[in-house]
């Protein structure tokens, strides 16, 4: 509960610093630990990477560069902004999920910093998927979609470690804290909001970001046990490209 000598609206600003400082490398103020009710604001988070993205996607293609050159370069302002936090979980958990046969060697595998075939992989195609289709959404002039789905991706991650169980007894997923329901569903909520200023689209990224998300839940729960902060990277990836090929295939063009 919020303790009485401080304003809510105190709190809202430490859940914000929180989840900047925990998702992001951006110069924000940082908080002296992370509060699990700060999962709320995951999507804003979102919102702010998501607009760093296509900014520099639009700056690109003001300056003269083709739509593939502005989506390579809007990728590494991506990455440079969240320190590739997200990218780490994903190859990690392609590392673990496909690379052990037991749960207990899964998870030593994916706690190990080396990155193996399975992870580079996964990396190398998403990360291919993900330049050809802000390619195409550059083109189209759709900036508004590449912010969504940087929304719509990381509320997801909320509701999964809100869900599933910790897999492991550390970590990041441990060390954040299991968020109340209430603060999972606030995320859902802001990230359906950003999806409804698109229209119909808006509507078809966010089913699709949530059968990325849920498959890769499903998929920590059979092999793992649970969700581990690789879990939530991944969902996030997964998530994001599904949206962002929603967008592909719905946004006008």
């Amino acid at each position: 509960m919020t303790p009485p000598d401080r304003p809510p609206a105190l709190w809202l600003l430490s859940d914000i610093a929180s989840a900047f400082g925990l998702l992001t490398r951006l110069p924000w103020p940082q908080t002296a630990h992370h509060r699990p009710h700060a999962a709320w604001a995951w999507p804003l988070v979102g919102a702010v990477v998501g607009a760093l993205v296509a900014g520099s996607g639009w700056l690109a293609g003001m300056l003269g560069l083709s739509p593939a050159l502005a989506a390579a370069l809007a990728l590494i302002v991506g990455v440079f902004a969240t320190g590739a936090l997200h990218e780490d979980g994903l190859a990690d958990c392609a590392d673990g999920f496909f690379g052990g046969w037991t749960p207990q060697r899964r998870l030593e595998i994916m706690k190990d910093s080396h990155i193996g075939s399975y992870g580079t992989l996964a990396l190398l195609l998403t990360g291919l998927a993900r330049w050809s289709a802000l390619a195409a959404l550059f083109e189209a002039g759709a900036f508004g979609a590449v912010v969504v789905a940087a929304m719509l991706s990381r509320a997801p991650m909320a509701a999964i470690i809100a869900t599933l169980p910790n897999a492991r007894k550390s970590g990041l997923s441990q060390s954040v804290g299991r968020p109340p329901r209430s603060a999972a569903l606030m995320a859902v909520i802001l990230a359906l909001t950003g999806a409804a200023l698109l229209g119909p689209p808006g509507a078809g990224m966010a089913l699709a970001a949530a059968t990325g998300a849920l498959s890769v839940a499903a998929l920590a729960r059979a092999r793992i046990g649970g969700q581990t902060g690789d879990v939530l990277g991944a969902s996030q990836q997964i998530a994001e490209l599904c949206a962002l090929c929603a967008a592909v295939a719905l946004v006008p063009k």
